[in-house]
């Protein structure tokens, strides 16, 4: 007879607080990316994150955006913890078709939004087609 001394879903709770993080170690940071024309724009949300901890860094392609949420210290007895705090980070791979010298960074209502311009030599642009004007006497010699 087997008698199992640990719960069954143990490995279950571990695996998803290893993929979606837990209150003290969230593991992302939702995220909303798209296109306005001639730019992208990227808005992350942090709710009750202070701007001051907000640190958005470019290296090579790679966008790195961290932030905090500071637990808040009092004497008072914690009935509900569900909040994510601590340490939030996230990295974006940017293409090379992006103005990464040209990024415009705005934080409104717990929403960090990055305005992302589209290169000068990515934009679409015309090519001029010229014709070369043969001399009719040289074709016939």
């Amino acid at each position: 007879m087997l008698l199992r001394t640990t719960d069954p879903f143990r490995d279950f709770d571990r695996l998803t607080q290893q993929l979606l993080g837990t209150t003290n170690r969230p593991a992302v940071m939702p995220m909303d990316a798209w296109r306005e024309g001639d730019r992208f724009v990227v808005e992350f949300d942090l709710p009750g994150v202070s701007p001051e901890s907000i640190d958005l860094d470019v290296e090579r392609n790679v966008l790195t955006v961290r932030a905090e949420r500071v637990a808040r210290n009092g004497d008072w007895q914690v009935l509900a913890s569900e909040r994510t705090r601590g340490a939030f980070s996230r990295q974006l791979v940017l293409g090379d078709n992006l103005d990464l010298e040209r990024i415009d960074a705005s934080y409104h209502d717990g929403v960090l939004r990055l305005l992302i311009p589209v290169a000068e030599k990515a934009k679409p642009r015309k090519i001029e087609v010229t014709t070369e004007r043969r001399d009719p006497a040289a074709i016939e010699s």
